[in-house]
This record gives structure tokens, C-alpha cells and sequence, in this order.
């Protein structure tokens, strides 16, 4: 089992950045999909990025693209998201979740951290 585990988040004024962490504690990524999903307060959870452990694969949801970076410390067992250019909307907690590759959904998730950003 992997067990996520969120940090970096805090508050930023608009256009400002942020960079989040999850140590994703109990055994390799190897053959797993780790993403990042946020939730602003009343709204639905969405999907942020993801990426492929092993071969490295990035996907960003279209609010994102070209401000948010996901990657990938293997030594560490970590995965960032480099957030650049945030607005306001970008506002919400934001989780880090884990799935094996051969499975459609992500399965272990992280008690999430709070990204705020004023206007």
C-alpha cells in the first residue's frame, strides 16, 4: 500500500508560485500513477496533473497547462507540483493520490494541504 502525504501549501498573492510535496511512504512507485487533484470549498474535486512513475508521462488538466509542473524524486519516493502564475481560482486543497497502473482509479489519497491565493 502507498500512503501520500501532502506539504507546501500555504498563502500567496496572485502570480505568485508554490511548490507541493508528497512522500508517498510504504513501498516503491515503480508500476504505480500518482496525481494531484484540488477541491475549492462548495465545488467538486478536480483533476490536476498526473504522472507515470516509470516512464515519466505527464498529463495536465487545461487550467493548468504551461503554469503547473508535476515530477518525480525517485530516491526520495516523492512527487512535486511546481505551481507558477497562480490565480486565484487555483485556490483549494489540494490532494496527492496514488494507483496502481493497472487499475482505473486512484485508491490511496493524502489528508491534502491548503493552497490560498488572494487577489
Amino acid at each position: 500500500q502507498v500512503q501520500p502525504v501532502e506539504s507546501g501549501g500555504g498563502l500567496v498573492q496572485t502570480g505568485g508560485s508554490l511548490r507541493l510535496s508528497c512522500l508517498a511512504s510504504g513501498r516503491t512507485l515503480s508500476g504505480y500513477f500518482m496525481a494531484w487533484f484540488r477541491q475549492a470549498p462548495g465545488k467538486e474535486r478536480e483533476f490536476v496533473a498526473r504522472i507515470g512513475w516509470n516512464t515519466g508521462s505527464t498529463t495536465y488538466a487545461d487550467s493548468v497547462k504551461g503554469r503547473f509542473t508535476i515530477s518525480r524524486d525517485n530516491a526520495k519516493n516523492t512527487v512535486l507540483l511546481q505551481m507558477n502564475n497562480l490565480k486565484p481560482e487555483d485556490t483549494g486543497v489540494y490532494y496527492c493520490a496514488a494507483r496502481r497502473a493497472s487499475v482505473s482509479s486512484f485508491d490511496y489519497w493524502g489528508q491534502g494541504t491548503q493552497v490560498t491565493v488572494s487577489s
